[in-house]
């Protein structure tokens, strides 16, 4: 599949002159991750007696802190396929360790678990949100199958500290339910003959502009293409891209030279993250950076259901779903300044039939048209859209602008009680 080469969208020379300065010339701290404006508070009981309750598809804060586990219940039907996911979200400039992170874990209120336990670090020195799942599949010999409460807990998994300044960290939850196969379904087959060795770089010199979000609810949405923004040191930017069954997913984030000629290491300094539907990585790369043109890159297997069949611990394994994927590009906060971004999206592949769903697996958030997964920015899609049709693309674009500038001022941090 080629490179998508749409054209730059096309702003309106008097406004944005007066717009852009304010977003590219601000010396202000990233904005922290930002939750979906419909969020709960909740609070995780340090007892699984008396645990709060997460119900299907609904987002929820809260935090957690040095040494401390929070449990949570969760009820699961006997057909359904269960994520229980969690976002980590430190703010900005928190001073963290290559092993800091936690740890999450499904089971049954007797103690079985319900599949393996996930321990979610930083493994760098960027501060940035991660994320990640404890699940519970239908499949024959595994446990947890019977219908009733579940208990779902975050536990801190980096050294336990004395220092009476250290703050809890934000986070997010949310619980979806995948629909199982209709019975006597035949086993998906494994996708095969593929390679995700990364495509040449595009040679269009076209970049469509965006302005990525704070996190998995700002999300701004990119499709095929060559896409523009800015990034600030110590910031993380979120996109996501409508994946289809069949289909594999390119990607490439190359910063510009940041001009400023001082001279500075950082190992991971520029990296490259990409998750699936349910909040679970798929890949992760980190390059070097000292202020000089920089670029990560990678590729996928396509996305199958019978992926979940294969190690968990191989990147193949969460291309399970159809649905959007969020990407990240997080720049070390040893950046001197904002730097020019590009990211290439190229989607590689034919758009294949799902499987065989018991059920509507578009209503579980499990598909490309659930207007959950990022309220509003669908819109923000159709009005990108218009960018093509002539004579309206001046006031798009300064529209456009007005918006970036607005999310880098006013974005504020992930709150819970």
């Amino acid at each position: 599949m080629a490179w998508s080469r749409g054209g730059a969208m096309i702003g309106a020379a008097a406004l944005c002159v007066a717009l852009l300065p304010a977003a590219a010339a601000t010396a202000e701290d990233p904005p922290a991750y930002q939750p979906a404006s419909g969020a709960q508070s909740v609070r995780g009981t340090v007892s699984s007696i008396d645990a709060p309750a997460l119900e299907k598809s609904a987002l929820y804060t809260d935090t957690v802190g040095p040494g401390e586990k929070r449990y949570y219940r969760v009820r699961l039907d006997d057909s359904s396929n269960a994520f229980v996911s969690t976002v980590v979200a430190p703010p900005p400039g928190t001073e963290i360790g290559f092993a800091d992170g936690v740890r999450l874990s499904l089971a049954s209120t007797d103690g079985t678990k319900c599949g393996t336990d996930l321990t979610l670090t930083f493994g760098g020195e960027s501060t940035r949100p991660v994320a990640g799942f404890a699940s519970r599949r239908i499949e024959r010999d595994r446990n947890c199958r019977q219908a009733g409460e579940y208990l779902y807990t975050v536990e801190w998994a980096g050294p336990a500290t004395s220092d009476e300044a250290a703050q809890p960290w934000p986070i997010e939850l949310t619980y979806m339910a995948e629909p199982g196969l209709e019975p006597g379904a035949g086993a998906p087959q494994v996708p095969t003959g593929w390679s995700s060795e990364a495509p040449p770089s595009p040679s269009t010199t076209s970049r469509k502009k965006t302005a990525g979000g704070t996190g998995f609810n700002d999300a701004a949405p990119v499709r095929e293409g060559v896409w523009r923004d800015a990034i600030r040191p110590g910031e993380s930017l979120f996109y996501r891209v409508p994946v289809a069954w069949g289909q594999q997913v390119f990607l490439r984030a190359q910063l510009a030279d940041s001009g400023t000629g001082s001279s500075f290491f950082a190992a991971d300094g520029l990296r490259l993250e990409l998750y699936n539907t349910a909040r679970g990585r798929v890949a992760d790369k980190a390059v070097g950076y000292t202020g000089k043109p920089a670029e990560a890159e990678f590729g996928t297997a396509p996305a199958a259901y019978a992926n979940r069949f294969e190690d968990d611990t191989d990147a193949a394994s969460a291309m399970r779903f159809q649905g959007w994927y969020y990407v990240q590009v997080t720049l070390t906060d040893r950046a001197r300044d904002t730097v020019p971004l590009t990211l290439d999206v190229d989607l590689r592949g034919t758009a294949q039939s799902g499987p065989p769903y018991d059920g509507d697996p578009e209503a579980a958030g499990f598909g490309l048209g659930d207007p959950s997964h990022g309220a509003g920015v669908d819109s923000r899609m159709r009005m990108l859209g218009l960018a093509g049709i002539g004579t309206g693309t001046t006031l798009v674009a300064a529209l456009g602008a007005w918006n970036y500038a607005a999310r880098r001022r006013s974005a504020g941090p992930l709150q819970s009680r």
